[in-house]
C-alpha cells in the first residue's frame, strides 16, 4: 500500500447552507467557478483570484444537475435539468430546452412507477451528474427526484448520451444514482459510478462510436469507509482521480490502479464533487441529512470548500454542438 499523504479543511471558502451542491465546472478562460444547487434551484459562480466577495448567484426555476461548456460559444453553456438537457446564457440566466429525456409514454400516469410516488416518469425524475467525452458527447445521468418520491430513490435512473447534433441515447439503464463519470487518458474505457454500488467501475470504450461494452465492466474503485459511497469525481493531470466520497467528510486521491494515495478531510460529512482551478481543489457539498447523529457535520453543511493539493486537472471536454437550437 502507498504512504497516504494527508490534507485538512477547517472551514469553508463559501459558507453557503446550501441543499446540495454539485457540478464545480472551472471556466478556465473566465477563471470563474461555477457550480449548482440541486435542491434549492439555484446556479452560483465564484472568481476564485478575487475571492469569496465576488460569489453571485442566480435562482432557476427548475433543477440543475450539471453544466458543460460549449465549443465556439463563449456566451452560453449546456446543462442537464430536471426534464433534459438545456442551454443557458451565461450573463442573463435565460434558458431554452435542446432535448427533452422522456417521451410521451413516459409523460403519462402510471401508478408513481417503482417508487409509487410521482405522477409520471418525467415528474418523479431528474438530472445528476454528467460528463462530456472526447468525441465532443454529453453524458448526464438521470435519476428519482427524491423531493418527488418522498427518499424512495429506486433503480429507475438512465444513463444519457446527448451528440454533437442533438440526437439522444439511453446508453444505461437501470441505474440508481448516476454520478462520477470520466475516461482514460487514451479514451479506451470509460468511467462511471452508481453511487449505491460504493463502485467505480470501468468498462471498455469506443470513442468513435461512443459505444460502451458494459458486459465487461471491472471494479476501479470500492469505498472500505463506513457509511461511505462514491459521488462526483476529478481526473488530475497525472491520471489521478480525486473522489468525493459521500457520508465520510472525505476526498480521496486514487491512483490508476484503484489505490488511496491522499486524503482530505473536510468539516462536514455530506461532501460531493470535487474540482480543480489550477493547483487548487474546490470541493461542493450537502445539507447534513441525519444532523442529530452527526452535529459535527452541521455547522458548515452545504458549504464550498478549497485546498491546494500541488497537481492540476486534465483540461475538460467541451460539447461539440452541430445542430441549431
Amino acid at each position: 500500500m502507498p504512504d497516504i499523504k494527508k490534507y485538512k479543511i477547517t472551514e469553508p471558502y463559501l459558507d453557503l447552507q446550501g441543499g446540495l451542491l454539485e457540478a464545480p465546472f472551472w471556466e478556465k478562460d473566465r477563471n470563474t467557478l461555477r457550480f449548482v444547487d440541486i435542491v434549492k434551484q439555484k446556479l452560483h459562480f465564484v472568481d476564485p483570484s478575487a475571492g469569496p466577495s465576488s460569489h453571485k448567484q442566480w435562482d432557476l426555476d427548475f433543477s440543475v444537475g450539471t453544466t458543460a461548456d460549449i465549443q465556439g460559444n463563449d456566451a452560453e453553456f449546456i446543462f442537464g435539468g430536471k426534464r433534459g438537457y438545456g442551454i443557458m446564457k451565461r450573463e442573463t440566466g435565460e434558458s431554452r430546452w435542446v432535448k427533452d429525456m422522456w417521451n410521451d409514454e413516459e409523460r403519462k400516469e402510471d401508478g408513481g412507477g417503482k417508487p409509487g410516488v410521482g405522477k409520471t416518469r418525467e415528474v418523479r425524475m431528474r438530472s445528476n451528474d454528467g460528463a462530456v467525452d472526447a468525441a465532443g458527447t454529453y453524458w448526464v445521468g438521470a435519476m428519482n427526484d427524491p423531493l418527488v418520491v418522498e427518499g424512495k430513490i429506486t433503480d429507475e435512473g438512465v444513463l444519457f448520451r446527448l451528440d454533437p447534433d442533438l440526437t439522444i441515447h439511453r446508453m444505461k439503464a437501470p441505474v440508481t444514482i448516476p454520478n462520477g463519470t470520466s475516461w482514460t487518458l487514451d479514451n479506451k474505457f470509460m468511467y462511471f459510478t452508481d453511487s449505491p454500488s460504493g463502485e467505480i467501475t470501468k468498462y471498455p470504450f469506443e470513442l468513435s462510436t461512443g459505444a460502451v461494452d458494459w458486459s465487461k465492466g471491472t471494479t476501479f474503485f470500492k469505498c472500505t469507509y463506513e457509511g461511505g459511497v462514491p459521488d462526483g469525481h476529478a481526473q488530475d493531470e497525472e491520471g489521478c482521480f480525486w473522489v468525493a466520497l459521500y457520508g465520510t467528510g472525505k476526498v480521496v486521491r486514487v491512483n490508476v490502479e484503484g489505490e488511496i494515495v491522499a486524503e482530505i478531510e473536510v468539516p462536514t460529512r455530506c461532501v460531493t464533487c470535487p474540482a480543480f482551478v489550477g493547483t487548487e481543489l474546490f470541493i461542493t457539498t450537502a445539507e447534513e441529512g441525519e444532523p442529530e447523529k452527526y452535529p459535527w457535520s452541521v455547522k458548515y453543511q452545504g458549504g464550498l470548500f478549497k485546498v491546494h493539493v500541488g497537481v492540476r486537472g486534465c483540461p475538460l471536454n467541451k460539447f461539440k454542438m452541430e445542430a441549431k437550437a
